[in-house]
């Protein structure tokens, strides 16, 4: 799980701004749900208003975790009794 959260928290703009990263890590960071996740938190603490980019981006991320969920489901072992 490391390994896959640590490049997200990099990536996602939380330490940094995503607009001073190099194009290649900028392109990486627009695929991780984390990234939606900050963007959202960001422009909540700006404006008390609810913007069609922060529906977009609560949107991205249920649907992140909805995939989650179903892959994971997907995966496990069934037992019977």
């Amino acid at each position: 799980m490391p390994a896959f959260v640590l490049p997200q928290v990099l990536l996602s703009g939380l330490f940094g701004p995503r607009e001073t990263m190099t194009p290649w890590l900028r392109h990486v960071s627009d695929v991780l749900p984390l990234t939606y996740a900050v963007d959202a938190m960001q422009r909540v603490s700006a404006t008390p208003d609810l913007t069609a980019t922060i529906w977009r981006d609560l949107a991205i991320l249920a649907g992140c975790c909805t995939l989650a969920l179903l892959l994971g489901a997907a995966t496990l072992r069934r037992r019977t009794a």
